[in-house]
This record gives C-alpha cells, sequence and structure tokens, in this order.
C-alpha cells in the first residue's frame, strides 16, 4: 500500500503525534513550542496527503499496521480522537515499545454502556461516517459541532464538505475493541484529556482513564482540538518529563 509520511521537527525524544478526522496541522499545530525540547513526529494517516489514499476507506485496523514499525524506538504517542483506535491496537501489540500514551477524546462509546448522552454521540458518528453529505442535515452539523469544526447556519465550508467526504466510508469506532487490558498489566503510563465541551466525551475519557489505570485531564477552551487549548501543552509536557525514563 505504500507507507505513510511521518514529518519530524525538534530534538530529543520523539514524541509521535497521530490525528484524527483533522490533519496534522490542525490538530497538532499548538504544540510547536514542545520541539524544543522533543522531537515531534507528526503522523500523516492514509487519505491525507503526503501519504497514499487507503485501499477501502479509513480503518483503525489499518493505522494500527502503519504505526507499528513506528514504536520501533520507543516513543511517547499522542493520540486524537479516530487516530486513537489504531494508536491502542498498535499499542497493545507491543506495550513494552510505548514509553507513554496520551488520548484525547476517543470514540469508544462501548467503555459507557446505556448512557443516552454517549449512545447519541456513537449513532451521530456513525450515521455521517456511512451516509456522509447525504446524513440528515440536522445530524451533520450536530456532529461537526462536537467534532470542532466550523459551521454555521449557511452553506458548510468547502473544507468542511472535504472532511466528510474522505470520513465517509470509514470502518466505524463501535467495532474496535482494543486490548485495554494488555496495556494496563504492561504499566504503560496513561494521559487521558477531554475538552470539557460533551458530557459523552468527558464519560468515555473517565471511564478510559479508570481502565487503563491512567491519569485524567481537562483543558476546555477549544472544544474536540484539546491540543489548542490553553494549558494543554504545559500539561503535556509535564507529563512526558515524569515518564521520559
Amino acid at each position: 500500500m505504500g507507507e505513510i509520511v511521518v514529518v519530524r521537527e525538534g530534538s530529543g525524544p520523539e514524541v509521535l503525534l497521530v490525528h484524527g478526522g483533522a490533519g496534522p496541522r490542525t490538530t497538532w499545530g499548538a504544540l510547536a513550542p514542545l520541539a524544543e525540547r522533543w522531537t515531534l513526529a507528526r503522523v500523516h494517516r492514509r487519505g491525507y496527503p503526503p501519504s497514499p489514499p487507503p485501499q477501502r476507506g479509513q480503518d483503525f485496523e489499518a493505522d494500527a499496521l502503519d504505526l507499528a514499525p513506528l514504536l520501533a524506538g520507543r516513543p511517547h504517542v499522542v493520540a486524537h480522537s479516530y487516530g486513537v483506535l489504531g494508536t491502542l491496537i498498535a499499542a497493545a501489540a507491543t506495550p513494552v515499545r510505548v514509553r507513554s500514551l496520551t488520548l484525547i477524546e476517543p470514540p469508544l462509546a462501548y467503555l459507557v454502556p446505556d448512557d443516552p448522552d454517549v449512545a447519541r454521540l456513537g449513532r451521530i458518528g456513525d450515521a455521517v461516517l456511512t451516509h456522509g453529505m447525504d446524513t440528515d442535515p440536522s445530524v451533520l452539523r450536530e456532529f461537526l459541532r462536537i467534532a470542532g469544526a466550523s459551521v454555521g447556519e449557511g452553506p458548510l465550508p468547502e473544507g468542511v464538505v472535504a472532511g466528510v467526504r474522505r470520513a465517509q466510508g470509514a470502518r466505524l469506532p463501535g467495532e474496535a475493541r482494543p486490548r485495554l487490558d494488555v496495556i494496563r498489566e504492561a504499566g504503560v503510563p496513561v494521559l487521558v484529556v477531554s475538552g470539557d465541551h460533551a458530557a459523552a466525551h468527558e464519560r468515555i475519557c473517565d471511564a478510559l482513564a479508570a481502565t487503563l489505570d491512567g491519569k485524567r485531564g481537562v483543558h476546555p477552551g477549544a472544544g474536540h482540538f484539546v491540543a489548542r487549548a490553553p494549558g494543554f501543552a504545559e500539561h503535556l509536557a509535564a507529563f512526558l518529563h515524569e515518564n521520559a525514563a
């Protein structure tokens, strides 16, 4: 299929940055100052140039295969949204190759069964991934707002439409069952972070942190793009430093 592209900047221990539905620049731009102390390795998942396109739509299992060789140097890994799924699968396959995990608002609804807010977030996300721009307009806009897209009442911006079309046909997050028990038992240091903008994300992140015996952080102010929020970069830098060994 061809290898994915990873763009590195800075010096020091490597921090592998795995984006979700938005590209690396949108997701991780606010972390640029960390390059003074760390090597920021921005992964471009399949379908995000200059990486090649996926064979049959976005797939967290394909992401995991792409990420596996990138763990050879035992990096810290920071992952966002859909990118968390492949990250967790790759980490569970070889947990000794992961120095730490920082996980931001992943779509792991199964961790909070019978919660109506979490169930609705899962349903509307599945609708958008399945139907794309043919999703009911009110459902589409609701999901896009939760996902951090800039949408008003008028026509959707071209970039947002392109993102919806790229996401259509993706493997649904509800099919992912990463071996969280393996990661926990291996003692991988974990930080789970949310942005305090959607109750469903808060509950999923609470459950994930508890399951992985990880630390929990909340950084409001940037919606789903938590890495842009005030204080996040400093919190991440402290967590990385704490787990540098």
